[in-house]
């Protein structure tokens, strides 16, 4: 897969003793970034709201007109097509909720040394595209085929390896129709941003980030499960480092609340009046449609059932779900938790691991609502 550059470490370590956060983690932090948790109130999130998580450059395509993308490997008719090829396929537009492997990961303790995300590392697009079952079927998929592999155009290095972003999907996945894989070339209605893939890429309803690859300019279909770094080494939840670990595959449950009332400037606590209002929040889940969200105002010591909107025919979509309070002064911890239709509910407690992936803990929001008789 290319010569080794030396051990530039994993994917992801735990910190050395009291490790603070380093120059290199920050540099990362200020290349990818999250949703403003307030931007959660739109139902469609605008692309430079959107979370972006970029492994290497974000390649430059000044002239979209003269991308080809090659479908090759175990198939008996290999394609190569153009934009314009592409968009005389059947269209297909889906609402889809993608989120980052890594969400949370900077709440785990020790914290695995990676992109240090908190809970924001998620958005909602529509993404407009081909069905990739589509481009299969007119290649033709061989009767040895296992996997299909997805190559972007970025390029980097990661443990010493020089490498394309690689990563695969078992041939069911890739031809399932329910949901069906796109392969896309806009985003809400526009063509995809740089930083989103432009002028192609992949999305997977229901799998985490590292599953949409970006700048897709090759699909290879191989007869054998793929090896590549991004695929057997990066995203895998293992405890110890000489563990094969479980793939990560499909997110898990998550609630989040739209932060309510105003916020300190450093430390984001809220603050808000005393009195009745409205709390709000989006849910969702990878492994099937969100049936209930739950709503604690007391850091989890108690909780009630929220009113959760109808999914509007997206399943693989966030749901708004809302719930009343009455703030009184003092200070309170509220979170959110949702359930799925497969009966996964979001954990109390982080489940850890070395790379510092899938974790689904309940969000905790301080909220501050002073009294007014300290007004005098």
């Amino acid at each position: 897969m290319g010569a080794r550059l030396g051990d530039a470490g994993g994917p992801a370590r735990p910190p050395v003793s009291d490790e603070a956060i380093g120059r290199d983690e920050l540099a990362l932090a200020t290349r990818n970034h999250g949703l403003p948790l307030e931007a959660l109130r739109y139902d469609l999130t605008p692309p430079g709201l959107h979370y972006v998580l970029t492994h290497y450059d974000i390649p430059y395509v000044p002239d979209t007109s003269s991308w080809q993308l090659t479908l090759n490997g175990r198939v008996r008719r290999p394609l190569r097509l153009d934009l314009t090829d592409l968009r005389a396929f059947p269209q297909v537009t889906t609402r889809v909720t993608l989120e980052c492997a890594g969400n949370g990961r900077a709440l785990l303790s020790p914290r695995p040394v990676s992109q240090p995300w908190l809970v924001e590392a998620v958005g909602t697009a529509e993404w407009t595209g081909v069905p990739l079952r589509l481009l299969l079927e007119r290649a033709g998929v061989a009767g040895d085929a296992a996997e299909v592999v997805f190559t972007g155009a970025d390029h980097g290095v990661e443990r010493g390896v020089e490498q394309d972003y690689r990563r695969a999907l078992p041939l069911d996945v890739a031809l399932g129709d329910e949901p069906d894989v796109l392969v896309v070339h806009a985003m809400n209605g526009a063509p995809l941003a740089p930083q989103h893939g432009r002028p192609l890429r992949l999305v997977v309803p229901g799998w985490y980030g590292m599953a949409q690859v970006k700048w897709l300019r090759e699909i290879t279909v191989v007869d054998e499960p793929f090896t590549g770094f991004q695929q057997t080494v990066a995203y895998r939840l293992r405890q110890q480092p000489e563990e094969a670990g479980e793939p990560v595959t499909r997110i898990l449950p998550r609630a989040l609340l739209v932060p309510p009332g105003f916020p300190d400037f450093m430390s984001r606590t809220r603050v808000v009046a005393p009195g009745p209002l409205t709390l709000e929040g989006r849910a969702w889940s990878g492994h099937a449609p969100v049936t209930r969200v739950e709503v604690s105002a007391d850091d989890g010591r108690t909780w009630r059932q929220a009113e959760l909107a109808p999914d509007g025919g997206h399943p693989w979509a966030w749901r708004r779900w809302r719930s009343p309070w009455t703030a009184t002064p003092g200070e309170h911890v509220l979170s959110a938790r949702a359930t799925d239709a497969e009966g996964h509910t979001q954990p109390l407690a982080a489940r850890w691991n070395r790379g510092g992936f899938a974790n689904n803990q309940v969000q905790r929001v301080r909220v501050v609502c002073p009294d007014p008789a300290d007004n005098g």
